[in-house]
Parts: C-alpha cells; structure tokens; sequence
C-alpha cells in the first residue's frame, strides 16, 4: 500500500467535514482513474461505522462490487457483508438479516442494495461508484435507505448532470487531483479503421515483446446483440490471424463466470489479446496490460473513452491507447478524438463533454442534454447562481421561529413557486447526486 496522497488527506478531511454537519452531505469525489478514490471512500465509511452507524459502498456491476470486496476485506478492520443478484438462497437470506440488524456495518453490493427487500438498521453513508453507470433515479433509492443518509459519488468523469448540480451548488466537490507515484500517462494516437494492416503488424511486435492488449468493440447500435455481434466478429478474424489460444472474448450477454474466466485468463496470461464490449470500461485491473485498442471509437463518450484508456498504464511499463475511428470523420468528432490525445485530465474531458452533449436536466432524470431554460441567458445565470445558492443556503439554514420577517415572508412563496413549476420532486432528483 501507498501512504495517502496530499489530496486523499484533503478529500477526506472535506468529508468528514461534511459528516460531521446537521445536514445531509451530497459530494462529488473526482479522481482519475488510479488516483486512490477507493481508498478514501473506505475511510470515509469506517469514520460511520467509527460513530455506530452503518455504510454502504454501491459499484454499478458485479466484477467492480466484488472487486471492492476483495480490497474492503484486505483493509478493513470490520467484516463486510456483500449483496448482488448473484448471491442467492441461504447466503442472501444471512446477508440481509446482517443488514437488518446491524451486525454487517459495511456493506457492499451491485443494484441488489437499494431494492425494497433490503432494509439497514442504520445507514449513515452511501457510496456510489462509478456514477455515471447509475441513474438518478437508483442513486435517489440507495440515499433513501436511512433517516438521514449522506451520500458520496465518485467517479473518474462526472456525468454532465453532475457538472450541472456542482455548478448550481447542490453539491460539493472533492477532487484527487494528484496521482499516486509511478503512474505514467498512456501514450494516445488516431488512427483509421483503413491502416488495419499495418495495426495488425504493430500487434505483432507489440506481442513479440510480451505486450498485453484489449481489443474494445464498438456501440454498434442501441441494441446489444448487434454490440456483441461486432465483438464475437472481431474475436474470429483476430484469432484466426493470431491463432485462438492467444485470444479470449468478454461481453455481457455472457454467463458471468464464462466472462470472469476469459478475463481471468488474459490477467495471468494465457491469453495475449482480449476482445471486449464495455463491460471491461470500469473495474478490471490488469497491470500487465499494455495496450488498449478501441474499435469506432467515435462512436464512445469522452467520458466512456477516458475510462476505458485507463484500464491500461496501471503497471510501470509504458502503455498506449490507439483510437480507430471512421476514414470519413466529422470536425466535431475529430475534436473529440483529438482532446483525448492532448489530455488525460478526467475533469477537462468531463467539462468538453458537458459542452458538446449539455448538463442534462437537473431536477429530472435526464443525464445529459441541453437544460431546458428559456428565457435565461447562460451569462446571467452564471452571475445569478451563486447569488440564489448563498441565498437558498440561508432559507435552508434558518429555522422558521428565528427568520427575520422579510425572510419569513418569502419561505410560503418559495414553496408556492416550487409546487408552480412542479419540482415538489425536484428536491429528491438533487439528493442522488
């Protein structure tokens, strides 16, 4: 283990901050990829178990979860409980009656946490990973779990809406923005899908000296089957030119043991190459791994690509990410390609993606898109957020009896405004984060 970063020790001393507060916490934790947020989160939780409460860690698929696992139980000093759609029969019926009555004090799991058979004795802390793989909706639930539950999100690229939420000042953020020692950038180019030949070639001399590479399919489509399609197309023509013991296939119409298998395989390398649909994009953790290549990548998110660069440059060897994009590719497109290879800040990539894809909605479910003001200018309201947050803040913060009475006089306009507009529901949409 690393000691803790400069900016671990500030991010958490924020949080317990915010714990320590009356009002409930809703916190943005951005760190790039390998910047330590898992570590930071286990503190934050072992400070609730530390004051009797509960805490809950939710990862957006089951490889991350049980991966969280394995580090939460090398680390931490109080046992951890573990629920997902896999654990079934006697081991989930123990695990939720531990929930229950509070002997499990940190719990970790997939979607399974917040359905409505899971009940906590006591939850002080929900932390969801990974963010953007979770809708607002699911991170609302998990926060509804407890009386007064603070809620932490992290992720290495914050989803638009998030940027959206940071700006209107409903949530704090606390950013590791120095990466542990001996990380080195991943080396980015573009290339077209028409070099293949030479591409092929590379991967041969790559391979020579023992690299390890991911292969990444493209979205094909909405539609998964077509996804996984153009993955299983792709594992043919490489392992016909490679040879098949040299290349394995994960995706996530797959039984999850055939897909930690082929995972498992390529980490102790038996196999050289792995051919992979997006489930690999968060919570696979291969030093070994070199190389990631990422078919169409025009077709990706900034925030989707940044992630799946950082499966690789884990170890100390130098890495490299090849992005093949479309012979025929559009300005803007290309502007995307190109930020990634000029940075790998997951923040300035998160805020270019909230310019070319919009913040969303922010009291609503949408994660992405332009906001739905009309008559407001983004200038004034730029000039006007921070006014109206100090001011909210305020209306917050006083209790009723002790307003003074201009201030008094507002609070039954505030809540007449809010039911006029609709946003009765607006507070809860704010709350997940």
């Amino acid at each position: 283990g690393h000691a803790p970063t400069v900016a671990q020790l500030r991010a958490l001393a924020e949080i317990d901050a915010d714990l320590a507060q009356p009002r409930q916490m809703t916190r943005l934790l951005q760190g790039d990829v390998g910047a330590g947020k898992t570590l930071v989160a286990l503190m934050a939780m072992l400070g609730a178990v530390e004051a009797g409460h509960q805490a809950a860690l939710m990862a957006p698929t089951e490889i991350l979860a049980r991966q969280h696992l394995a580090t939460f139980t090398r680390l931490s000093p109080v046992p951890v409980a573990f629920l997902s759609g896999s654990v079934k029969g006697k081991a989930r019926r123990e695990a939720l009656a531990r929930i229950a009555d509070g002997t499990a004090r940190l719990v970790i799991g997939t979607h399974a946490l917040f359905q409505d058979s899971v009940v906590f004795a006591d939850l002080a802390l929900a932390v969801i990973d990974e963010q953007h793989r979770i809708g607002v909706e699911q991170r609302a639930m998990l926060g509804e779990k407890g009386p007064q539950t603070d809620v932490l999100v992290m992720t290495a690229t914050p989803i638009p809406r998030s940027l959206l939420l940071t700006q209107w000042g409903d949530m704090m953020v606390s950013r590791l923005d120095v990466k542990p020692a001996g990380r080195k950038p991943v080396r980015t180019s573009l290339h077209t899908l028409s070099a293949m030949g030479d591409l092929l070639v590379g991967m041969e001399r790559a391979m020579a000296r023992g690299a390890r590479i991911f292969w990444v399919c493209p979205l094909v489509s909405e539609s998964e089957t077509s996804d996984i399609a153009a993955a299983e197309a792709r594992h043919a023509a490489l392992a016909a030119h490679f040879g098949a013991d040299k290349v394995g296939l994960a995706h996530g119409q797959q039984d999850i043991t055939v897909r930690e298998q082929a995972i498992a395989d390529f980490a102790a390398g038996r196999t050289r190459i792995l051919v992979a649909t997006t489930v690999i994009e968060v919570g696979v953790d291969i030093p070994d791994a070199t190389v990631m290549i990422i078919e169409h990548a025009e077709r990706f998110g900034l925030a989707q690509l940044h992630q799946l660069r950082g499966r690789v440059g884990r170890g100390h060897a130098e890495s490299y990410c090849l992005l093949l994009h479309d012979n025929a590719l559009g300005q803007t497109a290309r502007r995307r390609l190109a930020l990634l290879r000029e940075t790998d800040d997951g923040f300035l990539i998160a805020d270019e993606d909230f310019r070319l894809r919009g913040g969303g909605d922010l009291t609503g479910r949408r994660q992405s898109g332009l906001p739905d003001l009309r008559l407001a200018s983004p200038l004034h309201v730029d000039m006007l957020l921070r006014l109206a947050a100090q001011d909210a803040r305020r209306l917050v913060d006083t209790p009723p009896d002790r307003a003074p009475p201009a201030m008094r006089a507002r609070m039954p306009a505030v809540s007449l405004l809010l039911d006029l507009f609709s946003r009765g529901q607006a507070v809860r949409a704010i709350r997940a984060g």
